[in-house]
């Protein structure tokens, strides 16, 4: 790895530098993921959107062919982040898609936060396809899914061989908080609280203030 690889593997990302992006979230695709508890995936992706809405970051959704079989994008990602859906009649690999393409360029951000179901081909795909142009992709697995986990863990190997930063949404959420003092601390604290067991944490610290009571 070259030194300015090195840089760009290194870069943290921050509220101003990145972009999210949500593929093909829908309920027809999301009855095939097995490869962990349906409860928990839903959960992981209420929370990466949630962030996403509370540090305002600009957020690309797409569909492949919502009317079909492969059923609309949940709604829980839709309550959160809009309902404006970049719908693709036939690519598979949504970078192929000139208007999926154009909105992430749009925002002039060149780190992507990704999640897709299925995770081996909705996040692989586009994840491998924009690192090749150039992009800092983190491809968020635990917000995305497959049929079952030696499937995910082949695509988690192969996006890494290709350079895409394999991740989880809490991960993240850490990343873009940088400290527990910023602006938008105590409710991303609030929005890991809601998800995740650190609720048990979150609610310590809360009963611990001086104005708890």
């Amino acid at each position: 790895m070259n030194t300015q690889n090195k840089s760009v593997f290194a870069e943290r990302l921050t509220p101003g530098n990145a972009v999210i992006a949500m593929i093909d979230h829908q309920t027809g695709l999301l009855l095939s993921c097995r490869d962990q508890d349906v409860h928990l995936t839903k959960a992981n992706i209420r929370g990466l959107c949630s962030m996403a809405k509370t540090l305002d970051l600009p957020s690309v959704i797409t569909a492949s062919m919502p009317q079909g079989p492969n059923g609309p994008i949940m709604p829980d990602i839709l309550e959160l982040l809009g309902n404006n859906v970049i719908e693709r009649s036939g690519e598979i690999n949504a970078w192929d898609n000139t208007d999926f393409k154009g909105a992430i360029e749009a925002t002039g951000r060149k780190k992507i936060i990704m999640a897709g179901v299925v995770t081996d081909v909705c996040l692989m795909f586009p994840a491998i396809s924009a690192v090749a142009d150039g992009y800092d992709v983190y491809a968020v697995v635990d917000a995305s899914g497959t049929w079952n986990e030696t499937v995910r863990n082949a695509a988690m190997m192969r996006m890494t061989q290709a350079g895409v930063k394999v991740t989880t949404w809490a991960a993240v959420l850490a990343e873009l908080m940088h400290d527990w003092r910023s602006e938008k601390g105590m409710e991303l604290g609030g929005v890991l609280g809601e998800h995740t067991s650190y609720q048990w944490v979150y609610d310590s610290f809360l009963a611990a203030q001086p104005n708890s009571k």
